[in-house]
């Protein structure tokens, strides 16, 4: 396990201070940031029901430091009134029903009531310490699973609702581990759902993410498919807040539909959570009972109505995600494995096709397209059952996965561009000859060997910072490449690299490609 966490101690977000739990009142983030000081149970299960404090880890903090508040309250002497704490600590698991932490929390404490308030205290004091403890471990194991699943490149994250600091006592759980994964350098941008209705995402996680000066971009939440569909996302991170025994995950609503897309698209999907968040008295995740909060999360906006008066809402705090829809669920002792983390036939080790296996199925026809021209057609290569299939995993498997969308040039490169894009299970753009694409385009001139002409492709076709690989049959001169990374370039895309299936190698083509990384699955000498 690479152990990269900052030696310095982490900011902590829940603490206890003469008498009182502080923490930050995350219902005023981002615009300002204001201390919340709790002195009475009251004010404890008024925080966790309002989200002044939020989170499943930090919420069963909070349960455990408030009965010991109840606990010092109901301290007459040398006579300790436990019913009475008993009843504020039944008040405080209740305040949110879905997060096994918040009871399970509170009745770890409940366990030292017979040492009195100080044992109490005790005991809550060092679930801070064990929360950070669990935290960095959880993270650091979560961040290698990471960097084993994705290709070494710099990755878009995705991520849903809050699970920094502000989530726990310290380091946060998804939100942590993309943090970790920036301090390796391996983060390019983390898009972070807002998180309808109380917008954590966009308040809060965007608010860690600017403080740590991890690039980011919010999106509305129906977004989010949208964006792995264009190939924005190469890994979903998100927490927890109850798992049964079968791997189900209840988590803010909206994560089961980002499980549903992620799979759809072949894209990571790992839960990040403490081991205390498992229940494993619940088979399933039918079982978990979800919250539902008030209508006026949905039907009001900062106060001011956005539904007609009367609107029915359906409005529950969480959904359940199946285990089958997810790749894998880490905490500080151990990775769960769900379905999704069974090997596809995509994922597996590709065979090489050796290049002479290429060679011997070119044909050469002298003096064409023009005198002088000897032309390499590639029809057998295409012919040969099951060889495009494997030449398309090769593709796949050399260039690390390391990009988002395949560009295929017109006319043969369309071939192996389209089959490279299906294994990969990425978008494909054709890049044109004038005059065949619809609607607005950008034009690109380029030398052949025997000649010139241009390419086109649309301006709406790529997205900024889309990285793409390019893709066409023959390398000659470079120039159907070079113009098509240029295409790309002034779309605002990120030439990952260039692909071609035979490369010619006396004509300079290697040489004019020079600033790109340039996979060859065959050379041949002219």
């Amino acid at each position: 396990m690479n152990a990269r966490l900052p030696a310095s101690s982490p900011e902590v977000s829940l603490s206890w201070s003469d008498g009182a739990i502080v923490t930050v009142d995350q219902r005023a983030l981002p615009r300002e940031r204001r201390v919340l000081r709790m002195t009475e149970v009251d004010h404890v299960v008024d925080a966790i029901a309002t989200l002044a404090v939020r989170g499943a880890p930090a919420i069963g903090l909070a349960g455990a430091l408030g009965v010991a508040l109840s606990a010092y309250t109901h301290t007459h002497g040398d006579t300790l009134d436990e019913e009475s704490v008993r009843a504020d600590a039944e008040r405080l698991a209740a305040a949110r029903p879905t997060a096994v932490n918040l009871a399970w929390a509170v009745g770890r404490v409940l366990a030292r009531l017979g040492g009195g308030a100080d044992a109490v205290l005790a005991e809550g004091l060092a679930m801070l310490d064990e929360d950070v403890a669990v935290n960095t471990a959880m993270v650091l194991r979560a961040a290698d699973l990471v960097e084993k699943l994705t290709p070494e490149s710099p990755l878009r994250l995705l991520t849903h609702c809050n699970t920094g600091r502000l989530a726990t006592a310290a380091v946060g759980t998804a939100l942590g581990t993309i943090l970790e994964l920036s301090r390796r350098g391996r983060v390019a941008e983390v898009l972070v759902d807002e998180t309808r209705p109380l917008l954590q995402g966009a308040r809060l996680t965007a608010w860690e993410l600017g403080e740590a000066q991890v690039p980011y971009r919010v999106c509305v939440d129906s977004a989010a498919a949208a964006a792995m569909s264009q190939g924005l996302v190469d890994c979903v991170l998100v927490g927890a807040d109850r798992i049964t025994a079968n791997g189900d995950t209840a988590n803010k609503i909206g994560t089961y539909g980002l499980a549903v897309a992620a799979a759809r698209h072949g894209i990571p999907f790992i839960v990040v959570a403490p081991e205390s968040t498992w229940d494993e008295l619940l088979s399933d995740g039918s079982q978990i009972v979800v919250e539902e909060r008030s209508p006026r999360e949905v039907v009001e906006f900062a106060g001011t109505p956005t539904a007609p008066d009367g609107a029915a809402v359906f409005n529950p705090a969480f959904d359940v995600t199946p285990a089958e829809l997810i790749t894998a669920v880490v905490t500080e002792r151990r990775t769960f494995r769900g379905a999704r983390a069974v090997p596809s036939a995509a994922a597996m080790p590709a065979a090489t096709v050796p290049a002479e296996r290429i060679a011997g199925l070119l044909e050469e026809f002298p003096d064409h397209p023009t005198p002088g021209v000897v032309f390499r057609d590639l029809s057998r290569v295409y012919a040969e059952p099951g060889l495009l299939h494997a030449l398309a995993a090769q593709v796949v498997e050399e260039t690390g996965r390391s990009f988002d969308r395949v560009l295929a040039v017109e006319s043969r490169g369309f071939v192996l561009g389209a089959a490279v894009a299906a294994r990969a299970g990425l978008p494909l753009t054709l890049v044109r000859k004038p005059g065949k694409l619809p609607g607005k385009v950008r034009s690109a001139a380029y030398a052949l060997e025997y000649g010139e002409d241009r390419l086109e492709i649309r301006t709406d076709s790529l997205a900024p910072g889309e990285r793409v690989l390019c893709v066409d049959d023959v390398l000659a001169t470079g120039g159907t490449l070079g113009a098509t990374a240029r295409l790309a370039e002034a779309c605002g895309a990120k030439v990952a690299g260039l692909v071609v299936l035979v490369e010619l190698t006396g004509l300079g083509g290697r040489t004019a490609l020079a600033d790109y990384p340039l996979t060859a699955l065959c050379e041949v000498a002219v």
